[in-house]
């Protein structure tokens, strides 16, 4: 992998990450046109640095929020906690559920089963897009047309948990527009649905990267001292990727919140309707 394929990732990431539109279903079409495997440990470890990126841009972008929002005080903490909490563990629950189920039987005909040997399937990922652009028009749609506004209570955070859980092993079911449309349909107000998806995705990425780390270490049987030297030479372009990706991520934020605000949450779902087509034609010839 070269550094000029990890830029042009960590831009694609960057953009796309904190849209609604699946960053990881734009970067592996990417990675697949240029010739790379998706499914590799090194290409999943980078995608995580990706992660990384936007996540330090989601924090900085929403900070003065969440501190009014979610830590003006010690009852706003203690409720956000208890949320995040809620959401996260039920995330979790279905995640590893639903990762096993298709480890031991969808794929029980592969060798040493792991869910990531499915992420470069294009035919799967159209199929999620496919999915996630209709939940995002019907929740954008639904949104012009309704004038309550719920509280973000237990019961909104454990359906939005369980929605993010069922996101997790597909590739192209875009996490935050399934939890942001999940909290737009249950009433909750747009700028608390896309606050708390986003906090969720800061709780989530530190685990996600942990398990990757651990992947990569497992598919060279190295121990952590070994892989050091090897890490090195890839962490350096990996940071470069992260950084662009960061004020990439900071720009698409800026975005997604200004069409929010204007009513076109349902624009989104149509870009996923299109790009599920366009992934599902190159699946069509081979790529």
């Amino acid at each position: 992998m070269t550094i000029f394929q990890i830029l042009i990732l960590a831009i694609v990431q960057g953009a796309a990450e904190l849209l609604p539109v699946s960053s990881s279903a734009h970067v592996i079409v990417f990675a697949k046109l240029m010739g790379l495997d998706p499914t590799t440990p090194e290409m999943t470890l980078l995608l995580v640095m990706l992660h990384t990126g936007t996540m330090f841009a989601v924090i900085i972008y929403f900070w003065k929020s969440w501190k009014i929002n979610f830590f003006g005080s010690m009852s706003r903490l203690t409720s956000t906690i208890k949320l995040v909490m809620v959401a996260t563990v039920l995330t979790g629950v279905v995640g590893i559920v639903l990762k096993t189920l298709i480890e031991k039987f969808a794929m029980r005909t592969f060798p040493h089963a792991e869910i990531e040997l499915l992420f470069g399937n294009l035919d799967l990922i159209a199929v999620a897009l496919t999915i996630a652009g209709i939940l995002i028009i019907f929740a954008g749609l639904r949104g012009r047309h309704s004038h309550t506004s719920s509280q973000l209570g237990i019961r909104e955070a454990s359906l939005i948990g369980i929605i993010q859980g069922l996101c997790l092993p597909f590739r192209g079911f875009s996490r935050s527009g399934a939890t942001i449309s999940t909290g737009l349909m249950l009433g909750v107000a747009r700028e608390k649905a896309e606050e708390f998806s986003f906090v969720l995705a800061v709780v989530l990425t530190p685990p996600v990267i942990a398990r990757e780390v651990m992947r990569l270490l497992k598919s060279h049987a190295l121990s952590a001292t070994a892989l050091g030297s090897q890490l090195t030479s890839l962490l350096l372009p990996s940071l470069l990727g992260m950084i662009l990706s960061f004020f990439a991520g900071l720009m698409a934020l800026r975005w997604l919140s200004s069409w929010l605000e204007k009513g076109r949450w349902h624009f989104f779902g149509y870009y996923c309707l299109g790009a599920a087509a366009i992934i599902f034609g190159l699946y069509q010839i081979g790529i």
